[in-house]
């Protein structure tokens, strides 16, 4: 019986990495440059994903600037494409209040959504 729990209990964990919920839910939306300063890194520049993939966060995910680095695993749930990315936190949100739980630039957003300025979209994600 416990072979059989253990199996299950594997089992259920593969599902969890090869496609199933990812974690919290929430929103996303784009937003653009200038990216600088932030409120993680100031004005250094090397702060930046090479890929693009980062983000502005809002009170939720901010934990008085302890998300500053943090990688989450996210993917639009709201849309056509079913694509995850990893986003690296390098800003508080810069509207008070937040307009959604994080704001990506063009190419993480365009990675996982149709970009259009304005639209938020509904993302699932998981640090």
């Amino acid at each position: 019986m416990q072979s059989f729990l253990t199996t299950l209990l594997l089992l259920c964990s593969c599902f969890d990495i090869l496609g199933g919920a990812l974690g919290d839910v929430g929103t996303a939306r784009y937003y653009g440059p200038p990216y600088l300063p932030t409120k993680c890194y100031g004005d250094d520049q090397d702060q930046f994903p090479s890929d693009g993939h980062f983000a502005a966060v809002s009170n939720g995910i901010w934990d008085n600037g302890a998300a500053c680095g943090r990688r989450y695993r996210m993917r639009c749930i709201s849309g056509p494409r079913n694509q995850s990315i990893v986003v690296e936190v390098v800003d508080f949100c810069r509207y008070n209040p937040c307009r959604a739980t994080m704001a990506l630039p063009f190419k993480a957003f365009a990675a996982i959504s149709i970009p259009r300025y304005g639209v938020r979209i509904n993302v699932e994600y998981a640090q």
